[in-house]
């Protein structure tokens, strides 16, 4: 039970933290949002790092090796983040439909969050250090630690598998770590991404690389590039 403690629920308990000083508006506007962020994103990775190791020699030696599974999780990568992006250019025509006023002025209290600071290098912050880390953090860290100490359950009485149970637990973590921004849309965000990021590293786990990939473009072409 210590070891959950201090590798799971300590680490969600820190990224809950870091999240509320970041999106609450009891501190928000006291923080500067970027530096802030990919302090953030820094310290979960530090943890992931720290706590599980390198992701990557968690990989088969043979798919290290190959030159075709690196080609592949690259394209695979591609294809999730622009289906995600797809994805909430629709969802976000749809909500200015039925909630135009709302829902118009929820996204760009997002988007306002880049006032101030030069995109280029919020581009790169995205694509380089926030995307990765919190993936990392969530699906290859908590998502799988969870995973591996509920294999240890006594499973005879439940319906579910340990392995779908972590990831419905990490994608519920990974949207109430946003709930204290009061932000409907952002939330919503949230756990789409959650849901998406989760279930693929349920299904496919040894296709973290695309997971992790799809994550940072996304970030990065959602805020920076083609922000809807």
């Amino acid at each position: 039970m210590s070891k959950v403690v201090s590798r799971i629920v300590l680490p969600l308990l820190t990224a809950f933290v870091l999240w509320t000083l970041m999106f609450s508006p009891w501190t928000a506007a006291y923080l500067p949002f970027w530096p802030c962020m990919a302090l953030s994103a820094a310290i979960l990775l530090l943890i992931a790092s720290w706590q599980s190791g390198a992701w990557w020699k968690r990989i088969d030696a043979a798919d290290q090796r190959s030159l075709r599974y690196w080609v592949e999780n690259l394209l695979l990568g591609v294809a999730v983040a622009a289906v995600l992006w797809g994805v909430f250019w629709l969802g976000d025509k749809l909500s200015q439909v039925l909630f135009p006023t709302f829902a118009r002025h929820e996204v760009d209290s997002i988007y306002g969050s880049k006032d101030g600071m030069n995109p280029h290098l919020i581009g790169a912050l995205l694509l380089l250090l926030i995307g990765p880390a919190e993936e990392i953090f969530w699906r290859e860290h908590i998502q799988r630690l969870l995973a591996e100490h509920l294999l240890t359950v006594h499973w005879r009485d439940l319906t579910i598998g340990p392995r779908a149970l972590a990831c419905g637990v990490g994608i519920l973590a990974y949207t109430l770590v946003h709930v204290f921004s009061f932000n409907l849309m952002l939330i919503i965000a949230a756990f789409v991404c959650g849901v998406a990021w989760g279930v693929l590293y349920w299904l496919f786990p040894n296709r973290f690389p695309a997971i992790l990939l799809s994550h940072a473009l996304w970030d990065a072409t959602i805020f920076v590039w083609l922000p809807v």
